[in-house]
């Protein structure tokens, strides 16, 4: 017995002891992954030479290095760059100590030392110039280091004599990065005390180019980190715009415009004379002057400088439109200035000798450089650059200076109506865009509108779009303006019938805008006559509808125009009214019954009427958290006429169409879980209740259709309503859960681990939102978790189906805004009875334009779809570049789609929409929940798959298509 007893403990002794051993090589691989500073220090030591140490090194480079490695690896790179001679090995050390302190989770104080004494032995240049740099990335990195900064600082000091420019532009670029104005700074070349600004501008007239351009940079970039540059600094940046490096002017223009924002009211000299001239105004000259600059990319950036020295005195601006110089680069003197100096002097032209009254001193004019002359004709220079990059930053200069002085607008707007005809599709648009920003500040005289009208015959669908678009916003000076503009738009839309809505449009606001204009000519417009009656013009004639909207948009401001009607305009006007309603305005027309007044059509348009609107929203909402004390039929009419109301709010008050919506979808989920969830549907037995069972199936299936909706059609959601969404989801999955066990037992048990990956992400969200969802489904359903993941299928389906049907109505809050992505196609129409013929098998273009609202990403989330009658379905992803962006939140989708099939007997109809791709994954608000809370609960499984769908989100249009068998 004792024998055998010992062999039981030798045994388990040995265990214990082989454990140790077995977990060796485990326990070596862990301790050798972090230790890179080993593995570096044995490659470096098998180097034979200083090839092979550079590629070590290069190999070591692409690989990472944890935060806690970088001080043992830091050493080992120093230890060598002491031992090593090659240069190149030494600049790729001194390159990866750099690259080194910038890792995540480092702080490089503890390698400052280090690195500053590699500093002092080295011979070479570049490699001195990347230790600087290190030094600069170590000083970002730690920027609350004042110690550090001031030992950086010192060192930079210290090589700014160096002969090489590399050295000296890093040891600027410390200065401007990490300098202290009011601390001043010791500098061994000169005696006492200087500051970092007197230091850096020492070098705006070093012997190269780069380090003066460094210079400039640096001193910019103090400006940048808030340090007020000091105002001596002007005349040495003003000497360096006539620098011979591209680059230094380049950056002296900046430094003048940041001069000029700083001291706007300084007075400064003007050269070669006695007067004195506002700082601001001096800086515009001479960046205007930079406009004739002989680099493009200096003149582009003078025109964009420009722009924005709004303080310039009015005379000086105008100077810049007017080519005409003054003679001889200086102030001509007035006749009494002139006879007075001759009478004071005593002397008079005797006429003998030829100018012998000529002036007597002589005049340098390339030392003359008055502001006229700077300023003379800037921006008819820019405007006429060769450059398209030039002319663009001229016209949008121009614009900025021209929204803040109404008399400037008006003498610029000759020269911008000129850049219509230019040769660059962009020019031309810019210049569209720029007049119509400052349309408020002009009227268009009729030679001006000739010009602008002109642009109508362009083969640019987005050009002739923004000039309608100008046209809707510009006052005209005559009727014969207005003649001439619905003429032109009437060529337009006969030459490009898909302008339609455009030119509609445009007429619309040229009607309103010009009442008074059009009056006179609407007897001419309509074709009637005082005694004849006039042939009625074809309703489906878009000119005649063209001309009307123009006519009856005029008319809602000119109550006299209505006497000039024929019977028949009345007709129209009623036709249109209904057609076209958001073209043709309410008209109060005299002795007739209207339908259309103002009265009847603006109740509830006063300034209250928002609240009100949102007031009654809210009250329903609160109306509706009472179903709970209702019986189920109750509870059913409630929710009936609370979303009828909703829906009925929407149409009415556009504002909160929305908020509206959202409300009423989410009411429509409850109110289909509340029938599907029924007492007299689960007391029945399985074989009796199929049929509810069906209607039950499709509830839920719709739910969940309607939750995607809500999460994914709608903008503005706070994290609130997220969870309340992903918790109506949860009821209608726990619902599919329920009717596949009535009828489907065997297979509950696959099902109830699906249902619990599924949850898992919609309670990680729940978490944040937890306080918010008292006795709620997902509250009562945390609660139970442990006794759920243990049950039995049987068992838990009871479960579910009792806190189901127990459970409360979350009660919504809405956030301020909540906007509703839709869509509307424009074309096709989908009223043509014309088919569209094509050979089959081959394809046809199908033009697709359509405007979007409040569509967020269109360019990857929109698509077009297109169904056939034979149930075919294509769905084409429109290319990025078919997007424009008129406005905020709008966006317009043109593009073409290709469409064919084989040979039809007749023509068919096929259904062309618009679809909103989305997926569950891309909700950063669910995705960040379950990041965040994905190690809070035990027993939950990981997220479920990212679900990806489409959602409709504009209504089908038809198109006739008939694809003929080919001729043989």
């Amino acid at each position: 017995m004792a024998a055998h007893l010992k062999k039981r403990v030798y045994e388990e002794f040995s265990k214990v002891v082989q454990i140790p051993h077995e977990e060796a090589p485990a326990k070596k691989l862990r301790l050798s992954k972090p230790s890179k500073s080993a593995a570096l220090h044995i490659d470096l030591c098998k180097a034979a030479n200083s090839t092979d140490a550079l590629q070590y090194l290069l190999q070591f480079a692409r690989k990472p290095v944890e935060a806690e490695s970088v001080e043992g690896v830091v050493r080992i790179l120093l230890e060598h760059y002491y031992k090593e001679t090659d240069n190149s090995v030494r600049l790729k050390i001194a390159s990866l100590l750099s690259l080194l302190s910038k890792t995540q989770g480092f702080s490089p104080d503890c390698i400052v030392d280090d690195t500053i004494n590699t500093l002092s032995n080295e011979k070479s240049h570049q490699v001195l110039a990347q230790l600087l740099d290190t030094l600069l990335v170590i000083g970002t990195q730690l920027p609350e280091s004042p110690t550090v900064r001031q030992r950086l600082i010192e060192v930079a000091c210290k090589h700014l004599s160096d002969t090489y420019f590399g050295v000296r532009n890093k040891c600027l670029q410390l200065l401007g990065c990490l300098g202290i104005v009011d601390a001043p700074v010791n500098k061994d070349e000169g005696p006492g005390t200087l500051d970092v600004q007197t230091i850096i501008s020492d070098y705006f007239a070093d012997q190269d180019p780069r380090v003066r351009t460094a210079a400039l940079k640096a001193m910019l970039q103090l400006h940048e980190r808030g340090m007020k540059i000091h105002q001596i600094i002007y005349d040495q940046a003003c000497r360096l715009l006539s620098d011979d490096y591209e680059q230094v002017r380049s950056a002296a223009v900046q430094m003048v415009w940041v001069l000029s924002q700083l001291y706007p009211e300084s007075i400064v000299p003007i050269p070669s004379s006695n007067e004195e001239i506002r700082l601001v105004d001096d800086a515009f000259g001479k960046i205007s002057h930079m406009v004739s600059d002989g680099s493009w990319m200096v003149r582009v950036q003078a025109a964009k400088t420009l722009g924005s020295m709004l303080q310039v005195s009015p005379h000086f601006l105008e100077q810049t439109l007017d080519k005409k110089l003054m003679s001889d680069l200086r102030r001509k003197r007035t006749a009494h200035e002139r006879a007075k100096e001759l009478f004071a002097s005593g002397e008079f032209s005797s006429g003998r000798k030829w100018a012998d009254d000529a002036p007597k001193e002589k005049l340098d004019t390339n030392t003359v450089n008055l502001i006229a002359s700077g300023a003379c004709g800037a921006f008819v220079h820019g405007l006429e650059d060769e450059m398209f990059e030039v002319r663009i930053a001229a016209v949008e200069a121009l614009c900025q200076l021209a929204r803040s002085s109404p008399s400037f607008a008006e003498k610029c707007l000759d020269f911008l109506v000129d850049m219509f005809n230019d040769e660059i599709e962009e020019v031309r648009l810019q210049s569209i865009h720029v007049l119509r920003e400052i349309s408020t500040h002009i009227t268009l005289r009729e030679d001006q509108l000739d010009t602008v009208l002109a642009v109508l015959e362009d083969s640019s669908r987005d050009i002739r779009e923004a000039l309608h678009e100008l046209l809707c916003y510009t006052n005209v000076s005559t009727k014969e303006c207005i003649q001439l503009a619905l003429l032109e738009l009437l060529k337009n839309l006969n030459k490009y019938p898909t302008d339609r809505n455009s030119v509609w449009k445009c007429l619309k606001f040229v009607g309103s805008r010009h009442p008074t204009l059009v009056l006179p000519l609407v007897s001419e417009l309509l074709s009637t006559h005082p005694y004849f009656d006039t042939p009625e013009p074809d309703m489906d004639d878009p000119a005649y509808i063209a001309v009307l909207v123009l006519v009856f948009n005029a008319a809602k401001s000119c109550p006299t125009m209505p006497a000039l009607f024929s019977d028949h305009t009345f007709r129209h006007y009623a036709y249109l009214r209904d057609s076209l309603s958001h073209l043709v305005p309410p008209l109060r027309l005299p002795g007739r019954k209207q339908v259309y007044s103002l009265d009847s059509v603006d109740v509830g348009s006063g300034s209250g009427s928002v609240e009100s609107a949102q007031l009654f929203l809210q009250q329903s909402l609160n109306r509706v958290s009472t179903i709970q004390n209702l019986e189920a039929p109750g509870a059913q009419d409630l929710l009936d006429f609370t979303i009828r109301d909703l829906q009925r709010l929407g149409e009415l008050q556009t504002e909160l169409a929305g908020a509206a919506d959202f409300c009423a979808t989410y009411l429509r989920c409850q109110l289909l879980l509340i029938k599907a969830l029924q007492e007299k549907l689960w007391k029945m037995a399985v074989p009796l209740c199929l049929k509810q069972n069906v209607t039950a199936t499709a509830a839920a299936q719709q739910i969940l259709e309607e939750t995607y909706k809500l999460e994914f059609l709608y903008c503005g959601l706070e994290s609130r309503q997220v969870a309340i969404i992903h918790h109506v989801r949860l009821q209608a999955k726990a619902l599919q859960l329920i009717l596949t066990a009535r009828t489907r037992l065997e297979s509950v048990h696959a099902h109830n681990i699906n249902f619990f990956s599924m949850i898992s992400a919609p309670c990680r969200l729940f978490l944040a939102e937890l306080p918010q969802l008292q006795d709620s489904f997902v509250d009562k359903l945390l609660e139970l978790m442990p006794r759920l993941s243990s049950c039995k299928p049987v068992e838990l389906v009871k479960i579910l189906q009792t806190t189901l049907r127990q459970s409360g109505l979350v009660q919504l809050k809405l956030p301020e805004q909540i906007h509703g992505a839709k869509a509307t196609i424009i074309e096709p129409t989908g009223e043509s009875d014309n088919p569209l013929r094509f050979t089959s098998g081959l394809v046809v273009a199908l033009d697709i334009d359509a405007t979007l609202e409040h569509v967020q990403d269109p360019q990857n989330a929109v698509k077009v779809q297109v169904l056939y009658p034979d149930g075919q379905s294509h769905v084409i992803h429109p290319k990025p570049g078919d997007f424009r962006k008129p406005g905020p939140d709008r966006h317009r989708l043109i593009t073409q789609v290709y469409l064919s099939h084989s040979a039809w007997t007749e023509p068919s109809q096929i259904e062309v929409r618009l679809l909103l791709a989305y997926s569950s994954s891309s909700n950063s608000l669910s995705s960040s929940a379950s990041k965040g809370w994905s190690d809070s609960i035990d027993g939950i499984p990981p997220p479920e798959a990212a679900v990806e769908g489409t959602i409709p989100l504009s209504k089908p249009v038809k198109v006739y298509i008939m694809p003929k068998p080919a001729r043989r």
